[in-house]
């Protein structure tokens, strides 16, 4: 809550005007709690979950032939039924984990400094701070993952995201929810580094989860804008980690590829994509390769 009764007061205390924003941010926020600001990150997250994968999941089933060609794993074509059970255990998910989980963070989203007041900061500031949290969420994110993908995390937890060999939008926070928990933890350490305004942090959320539906879509679209940000993997170098599976120890990394090329954990993706361009140099196309699925991935470490 803004500790200035009127908007006078706020700008004498800034030492002068507001800008447009700042004044839209002053009339929206001044009587609101700080915590409840924050919780408007559940609502923000309920929206992103549910209509996000919305466009590609209805192409997906109503116009299957419009859409082919940019399928990751064409053969493999889920039910309207399937899509839809999907949806409701990721709903179930949020709102008996991830929603409370929410609830009870304010306490240290507060004592790390991120704050609700003015001024609001730059749009290179946030720029700044968003590259931080993604850089060291997909670091610390990177690990963890690949501690997963050990006999016992992934018996006892990750198998459940890998449920979706061929993933879809609705299934990028389908998991076990100790894996909730547990992947949580890196969200919060990039803010809790660079602390910044709630905007920044709200925007951090909601992009995080609209990269992991993009990159679970299962559709690699060659007009996506998201092609051109450096070392970013992508719809099509994640749906390879799912495809393998289990045995996979390649692309682990959720965003960025730097710490699979660093740690040498993308040489299977490597290899697959070599033998592709090796097939295409002979003059085979893909469908005269693709296993049932109807992909020609080379099940490689």
């Amino acid at each position: 809550m803004l500790p200035y009764a009127t908007a006078a007061e706020a700008e004498a205390a800034l030492g002068r005007g507001m800008t447009a924003a700042e004044s839209l941010w002053f009339r929206y926020s001044a009587g609101i709690p700080d915590y409840v600001l924050f919780w408007h990150n559940i609502l923000f997250l309920f929206v992103v979950f549910t209509l996000a994968p919305l466009p590609v999941a209805l192409l997906e089933l109503r116009a299957p032939a419009a859409v082919g060609p940019f399928k990751l794993q064409p053969k493999v074509r889920l039910s309207r039924e399937e899509f839809f059970r999907c949806y409701r255990d990721v709903m179930r998910l949020f709102f008996l984990v991830i929603g409370p989980l929410q609830l009870v963070s304010y306490p240290t989203v507060k004592m790390v400094g991120i704050h609700t007041g003015l001024p609001l900061p730059s749009l290179g500031e946030m720029a700044a701070q968003l590259l931080v949290y993604f850089l060291v969420e997909d670091y610390l994110n990177y690990w963890i993952h690949r501690l997963l993908h050990g006999e016992w995390g992934y018996e006892k937890i990750h198998r459940v995201h890998h449920e979706f060999t061929a993933p879809i939008g609705f299934a990028a926070p389908y998991a076990h929810w100790a894996e909730v928990l547990i992947l949580g933890i890196p969200s919060f350490v990039g803010p809790a580094l660079a602390p910044g305004h709630m905007i920044t942090f709200w925007l951090w959320i909601v992009l995080r989860q609209m990269e992991a539906i993009e990159t679970h879509s299962g559709f690699d679209f060659p007009f996506s804008l998201t092609k051109y940000i450096p070392f970013y993997g992508g719809a099509e170098y994640h749906d390879y980690h799912h495809y393998v599976g289990r045995q996979s120890q390649s692309n682990f990394a959720s965003v960025f590829t730097y710490c699979d090329y660093l740690y040498g954990t993308d040489r299977g993706y490597r290899y697959h994509k070599a033998y592709q361009a090796k097939m295409k140099a002979l003059g085979q196309t893909e469908g005269e390769k693709a296993d049932s699925n109807g992909l020609s991935y080379a099940k490689l470490d």
